[in-house]
């Protein structure tokens, strides 16, 4: 079968792009896509190479439950993909090495202001605004680089008269480098603060000082108070939870929602399992809760926001594989053959370089455009509204205050009947551009994600492309179809397309009909989603009943996020009733 999808994607390729192809061609060529990709996109960084472990003196109990600092997921290599472990790369290592003399070419706060600023709300009219919380709880689980202090050699960016900033130079703060051994040629590399797995980190953390503030001891459950709220952490004035960063209204939703569906695992397994410990419950529903997020990011809010036919199959076959969940149950020996048989179940392989989430996945997903500045929030009962805020509202220690007026199913209810923004040029949020942190940090996001992409060597855009093996844009015309984004990129880039930042061209490139975002971030999406996957031995060789019980199969098999939303807000059926989709929009209240 793979041979037969190999061949299909050599004859189609170099013809129409695979995204124009029917849905039968389209597919092999997509996988002809991503296993290119796996064998010439994966460069592995660690210095020494990571030390094999002895089998022998694996700790059994290391063998069935995700460690808290993501060690020993591969058990011949502990540290691979823990906290503390570095970011891989997608391109060739002698690609990635940062020029500090272009760090500045152009000024990063000059494409912020003339490229980013959002003049006026472009909406993603296919999704509703918990995707964008959805995206913003992912990421926290994925990747967090460590920053200097801002009086640690900061970087000074000029400013030009006209420009509002009220302190000169503006000063943002240097990412961390990993350290080098000595005589070391290779491109400097960071390190991840918190694990590379999709381990649900951001609910659990990623120590067991964090994990123990956070368990109550009973049954397996994390704290909650009487009222279903989850603890304020008296350190910030926030939730307690493993993740905090970067805290507004979404991502509180988010993190509440999934600490009661860890509850609600624990009393199915409670049920089911009596005699089971505190330990037991917890450790089970923990595996199960995460495994059910990679599941609706994989085969929910994947397909919402790249609402294109074949993506669709295409993440649902990486989930459950082109037979589909019935016919895995009749013949279980498709499990080994990932195409029909879907990644979760199959074997592990890292294919090219141990396992890392990588620098060029962390830029691609620099989707900062889907935060709106102004909200709307509606009651359920009759969708009136309520209260609108601007974002700065309801963010950080303002956030409880503000939850504690709403109930739950309102507020779930608002997210979904408000869009997030398009993830285009001249719509970065305004608040973002302007931003104070409760530290007193001040910052302009949208100039600091162009220069994190330089200060970590991630190709600019078309070297970037080729580096994919995509045609580069040969001008200005090529790169996007909006005439007047064309003339200011080609002016501020004084005409040189070479120079054109990775975030700028993929947020003017053309997009394909259901995308949205660029095609050229998806191939990058093609390769990782998989891998995140593919190298998990807990959604591979280990997704069995042996270590998750049948029970807990069950349970991500049967569950999606619409059934989360209904186990915790049963209110909110008469609308949800009417999606697909939960992330899509959602309709109005009114005469249920």
């Amino acid at each position: 079968m793979g041979t037969l999808f190999s061949r299909l994607g050599d004859f189609l390729h170099g013809r129409r792009p695979w995204f124009d192809l029917p849905r039968l061609l389209a597919m092999p060529r997509l996988i002809e896509i991503r296993n290119d990709l796996r064998q010439k996109n994966l460069y592995d960084t660690e210095e020494p190479a990571l030390a094999k472990a002895d089998p022998v003196a694996v700790d059994p109990k290391l063998k069935t439950e995700r460690t808290m600092s993501g060690t020993h997921n591969d058990l011949k290599y502990p540290r691979m993909g823990s906290a503390g472990a570095r970011f891989g790369r997608n391109m060739p290592l002698d690609k990635v090495v940062p020029d500090p003399a272009t760090f500045l070419e152009p000024n990063p706060r000059l494409v912020s202001r003339q490229l980013m600023t959002r003049h006026q709300f472009q909406p993603a009219s296919i999704l509703n605004l918990s995707a964008a919380a959805w995206l913003q709880f992912m990421v926290h689980d994925w990747f967090a680089h460590k920053k200097h202090h801002l009086n640690e050699d900061p970087v000074e960016i000029p400013l030009e008269d006209d420009d509002p900033w009220p302190h000169r130079p503006m000063r943002i703060r240097r990412t961390v480098q990993d350290s080098a051994p000595a005589g070391s040629t290779r491109p400097p590399a960071y390190s991840n603060e918190v694990t590379h797995w999709w381990d649900g980190s951001q609910v659990y953390g990623v120590d067991v000082e964090t994990l123990t503030k956070l368990r109550s001891f009973t049954h397996g459950k994390l704290k909650m108070e009487a009222d279903g709220k989850l603890p304020i952490d008296p350190g910030n004035g926030l939730d307690l939870t493993g993740m905090a960063d970067n805290w507004w209204v979404g991502i509180s939703l988010m993190h509440h929602l999934f600490a009661a569906e860890h509850n609600a695992i624990c009393d199915m397994f409670r049920a089911k399992y009596p005699a089971w410990t505190d330990e037991q419950l917890f450790q089970k529903a923990r595996l199960v809760n995460a495994a059910l997020m990679a599941k609706i990011h994989t085969v929910e809010w994947t397909p919402a926001i790249v609402p294109h036919p074949v993506i669709k199959i295409a993440m649902n076959t990486n989930w459950n594989g082109l037979a589909g969940e019935n016919l895995q149950d009749v013949f279980e020996f498709l499990d080994d053959k990932e195409v029909l048989g879907g990644i979760v179940g199959s074997k592990a392989d890292h294919h090219a370089a141990p396992y890392s989430l990588t620098e060029e996945f962390v830029a691609v997903y620099r989707m900062h455009p889907l935060m709106p500045d102004d909200l709307t929030f509606r009651r359920l009962s009759d969708d009136s509204v309520s209260e609108q805020r601007e974002l700065p509202d309801v963010h950080a220690g303002m956030t409880r205050s503000f939850m504690n007026r709403h109930s739950f199913a309102d507020l779930w209810y608002s997210m979904g009947r408000m869009h997030p923004g398009a993830i285009r040029l001249h719509n970065y949020p305004r608040f973002l551009q302007d931003h104070t942190r409760d530290s007193g940090e001040h910052f302009d996001l949208a100039m600091i994600d162009i220069f994190r992409d330089r200060e970590r060597g991630v190709p600019r855009y078309n070297e970037f492309r080729r580096l994919l093996r995509k045609d580069p844009v040969k001008n200005f015309e090529e790169l996007t179809d909006n005439a007047v984004w064309r003339e200011e990129i080609r002016a501020l880039y004084k005409g040189d397309i070479e120079k054109v930042d990775l975030m700028v061209g993929l947020f003017a490139e053309p997009l394909p009909e259901g995308f949205g975002f660029s095609e050229t971030a998806f191939r990058i999406f093609v390769l990782m989603a998989s891998r995140r996957l593919k190298s998990d031995r807990f959604y591979t060789d280990d997704f069995r009943p042996e270590i998750y019980t049948q029970e807990g199969l069950d349970y991500i098999r049967n569950n999606g996020m619409k059934n989360v939303l209904l186990r915790h807000m049963p209110e909110l059926k008469p609308v949800l009733d009417k999606v697909e989709n939960a992330f899509a929009p959602w309709p109005t209240a009114r005469g249920n």
